[in-house]
Parts: structure tokens; sequence; C-alpha cells
């Protein structure tokens, strides 16, 4: 199974390398960002499901001696790994430039970590339902929507989310963040086996 995580690697290897090399130097210049770490980590996974659609790679797999259930695993451990990679190499380079609080730090490395999971249990299951093309349609159908209710009824949601985030960040209590990353990790959980049972009863 993990032969099929190295090779989302290699597929995207100069990728990674990029992603990398911005996130090093975006350190030298500006703290680390938790929606920087966010960004990054789901356009490599979602890149990565695409590249599997694209080269019909998926009939290929189907074809070797990898189970289903092993093929969509192997996409939900190579998602929590790479955003763990990328996440590290941000706040690294950023403790080290800036020296941030090592806590606050901890904090924004869980969040994202658990914004890119929640994210990731919503959009493996649908591409596994469907093909890219319908999720480029829903990502403009959310943006639609995300921009009529800043025009219409929220105008200030940037600075509300904003806020959010500094609060959630600003909570002293640890185990509060824990306790959110195992009710995430149940919802993750709880995702890939739905994606199993789709995956298993699709025809190539």
């Amino acid at each position: 199974m993990f032969s099929l995580i190295r090779k989302d690697f290699l597929l995207q290897k100069h990728i990674v390398l990029l992603y990398i090399a911005i996130l090093l130097l975006f350190s030298l210049f500006v703290e680390a960002s938790v929606y920087v770490g966010f960004i990054f980590s789901l356009s490599f996974i979602v890149s990565a499901c695409s590249l599997d659609e694209k080269d019909n790679i998926n009939i290929l797999l189907n074809s070797l001696p990898y189970t289903r259930k092993e093929i969509v695993t192997s996409k939900y451990i190579g998602a929590l790994l790479f955003t763990s990679l990328f996440v590290i190499v941000m706040y690294v380079g950023d403790f080290l430039v800036n020296g941030s609080n090592g806590l606050l730090l901890l904090k924004e490395m869980m969040l994202i970590l658990g914004l890119v999971m929640i994210t990731t249990s919503f959009l493996l299951p649908f591409l596994y339902k469907f093909k890219m093309q319908y999720l480029h349609m829903a990502m403009v159908g959310v943006v639609v929507i995300y921009l009529l209710t800043i025009s219409f009824f929220i105008n200030n949601l940037h600075d509300v989310i904003r806020a959010l985030t500094l609060k959630i960040l600003s909570l002293q209590e640890i185990q509060l963040y824990f306790f959110a990353m195992l009710i995430i990790v149940i919802f993750y959980i709880g995702s890939w086996l739905l994606s199993i049972r789709i995956y298993e009863r699709k025809v190539f």
C-alpha cells in the first residue's frame, strides 16, 4: 500500500519540492499562516486525484495486485502524510526565522491538519463517486455562493472568519484541541469507509 503513496509522491515530486521551497521562502518574509498551509495541502491532494483520473491510472491500479481498499486507504494516509510534511516544513522554517511561540505553532499545525481532514472527508468520497469535472463545477458553485454571501448578506465575512480563527487559536485549553481532533479523526474514518464502499462498487 505504501508503494501507492510513493507513486503519488513520484508523480508530483517536482510540485512537492516546489511547494517546500515556496513555504521555506514564505517563512523568511511572512509569519506562517493557517490559510497558506491549508491551501497548499489541499491543492496537492486534489492534484493527486486529478492525475489518477487524467492518466487513467485507476484502470492500471485495478489490474495490479492491490485491493480497492488499499487504493482508497493510500489516498487517506497520503493526505495526512503530505499535509504533515508541508505543515512541519512551514512551521519549522517560521520557528527558526521568527522564533514563534511553540504552543501557538502546535495549535496552528493542529488547526491546519484538522481543516484538511474535514475537507478531505467530503472531497474524496465526492471524487470517488463523480469525475473531476463535477468537482470543478462544485467549486465554482461554492465561490459564487461565497461571493453572493459577501455581497448581499455578510459583508464582513472575511473579518468574521479571521476573528473566529484567532479565537480558536487563543483558547488555552489544549485538551479541547485534542478532543476536537478525536471527533475529526472519527469523521475521517467514516469518510474513509464510505469511500471504500463507493470505490468497490465502481466499474472501470
